[in-house]
């Protein structure tokens, strides 16, 4: 006897769906998670009895759900500010009462070598001017140098790249930026390094300033002021929209 089109069209949907349950990641740890469950139960139960068994079974998937829990997050691992971000965020908040707004992981164009992901860490407008912020954490166990303000060394590495990237983030913002508000704005690029002692308060290297993280703030407040508040606030505008959040939600 043939199948009719209806039969075989709903077969083809209960496979469909089907296939799409086994691909989901929560399906497949529910099934992890009464296997492992059955798995235990069973095995307790025949040493001691049903009751320790259904007991353990169901600790199996209270003890996975928690552990689930902890791990999880409504925000994707790969939107999460880092600690070093983080750090530099909290001393920046501070800056608000002195007129300084911040924006956090906003988008820039990329660069035809590669060399930067197209994301600004912090961008800083206050009265001292406008500021593209990179927060860093490297290993504390390798020292941090320069050669003739050209070259940055975290032990044997040449930090050339990430000073590049820097000045190109910024760069890319200070075009962008001027395009919007008809007038230059230079965007300084920096690095704020958590980790290593720094043997200096401020120095820039490949027309970057670097500095230890927790400087961040006196970085910002001892310069002196070159923007008014209204070219603070218009600045700071046309960067909310020329400048999107690198990860929107």
């Amino acid at each position: 006897m043939r199948e009719r089109p209806d039969e075989r069209t709903d077969e083809r949907t209960t496979e469909r769906t089907a296939a799409a349950m086994l691909d989901d990641p929560r399906v497949r740890r529910w099934a992890w998670r009464i296997g492992a469950a059955v798995v235990a139960g069973v095995a307790v139960l025949v040493l001691f009895g049903w009751r320790l068994g259904v007991a353990v079974a169901i600790l199996v998937v209270v003890g996975d759900l928690v552990r689930s829990s902890r791990k999880s997050s409504s925000v994707a691992a790969w939107q999460k500010s880092s600690a070093a971000e983080r750090r530099t965020e909290r001393q920046l908040k501070a800056l608000q009462r002195s007129g300084y707004l911040v924006l956090h992981a906003r988008a820039v164009p990329r660069d035809d070598d590669g060399v930067s992901d197209g994301r600004i860490d912090h961008l800083v407008i206050g009265p001292s001017g406008v500021y593209a912020i990179d927060s860093e954490k490297w290993d504390k166990r390798l020292p941090v140098r320069t050669m003739s303000h050209m070259k940055l060394f975290h032990g044997p590495f040449n930090k050339k790249d990430r000073l590049d990237e820097a000045r190109w983030e910024a760069q890319m913002a200070s075009s962008i930026l001027a395009d919007r508000v008809g007038f230059e704005v230079p965007v300084q690029p920096s690095v704020a390094i958590y980790g290593p002692s720094i043997p200096w308060k401020v120095m820039r290297v490949r027309d970057v300033d670097v500095y230890a993280g927790n400087r961040a703030r006196a970085y910002l407040r001892r310069r002196p002021k070159i923007l008014t508040d209204g070219d603070v606030r218009r600045i700071f505008s046309a960067a909310e929209k020329a400048l999107p959040p690198k990860y929107p939600d």
